[in-house]
């Protein structure tokens, strides 16, 4: 499929439909797709499956889409800046599968590579591999739905636990920069979760600072190919927001 620019955030997530699943990259409030998310919350789709290392904050990122209830499960390894998030999974409006980090980014990047599971000894002898990890809860704060154990095999002597692949119906992602093939170039610590989320998605959405001309960007400084990318829009410089701001009194050592 070749990559195709559109005018707009609106236009590029026209397709998205309630139900559908987003793998979407970033992490808390460092190179997520903004403007892409902004652009789902006005069309109202909802009942939506999300892999993503968290869900923003509040007022944020995929926290918009929480506030909205237009999220039904979350796939992630980070809860904690959402006071909405926390709220909602605990009284059962939403489901929550936790994993831990490493092995949320290696199953989005197996999902995007045509693996469809793997084995690694993150989570062996834990509820992560044993199951009975709370995915939803009922109204009363009990257990509704559970994790299910998961395969264990020995490989020279250890224990490894078997994680399946994530693909998405859609991914969305922020590139600093991007070519009208598809070539993306992330910004530090933007690089997060960025590129496995554009791998994991049958069809990758990628809004960028910057777009360019094929041929523009340097070869060696592509990130991410454009075999990966199916939708381009340039939305300009990104409100670079802070997380969590600390600064010391005035004065201080």
């Amino acid at each position: 499929m070749a990559t195709r620019v559109f005018g707009s955030p609106a236009a590029a997530v026209a397709d998205i439909t309630s139900g559908a699943s987003l793998a979407v990259g970033g992490f808390g409030l460092c190179g997520i797709p903004d403007a892409l998310i902004q652009a789902l919350v006005d069309s109202g789709v909802d009942n939506l499956e999300v892999f993503s290392n968290n869900c923003g904050v509040d007022d944020h990122g995929l926290g918009l889409l929480l506030n909205e209830g237009r999220v039904r499960r979350v796939t992630a390894s980070y809860v904690g800046e959402n006071k909405e998030f926390a709220r909602q999974y605990l009284s059962g409006e939403l489901e929550v599968e936790l994993t831990p980090q490493g092995t949320l980014a290696e199953r989005m990047r197996a999902g995007g590579t045509g693996i469809p599971a793997f084995f690694t000894p993150a989570g062996v002898g834990t509820p992560v591999a044993d199951g009975g990890l709370p995915w939803r809860y009922d109204a009363e704060g009990k257990i509704a739905v559970a994790s299910p154990p998961k395969e264990i095999r020995v490989f020279e002597g250890k224990r490894f636990v078997m994680e399946r692949g994530i693909s998405a119906d859609f991914a969305l992602v922020h590139a600093i920069k991007g070519d009208t093939a598809g070539n993306l170039i992330f910004e530090k610590t933007a690089m997060n979760f960025n590129p496995l989320a554009a791998m994991a998605g049958k069809i990758t959405i990628a809004q960028v600072e910057e777009l360019v001309d094929a041929g523009e960007i340097d070869p060696g400084q592509i990130h991410l190919p454009g075999v990966f990318v199916q939708r381009l829009v340039e939305t300009g410089a990104q409100d670079k927001r802070i997380e969590k701001r600390t600064v010391r009194t005035a004065g201080a050592a």
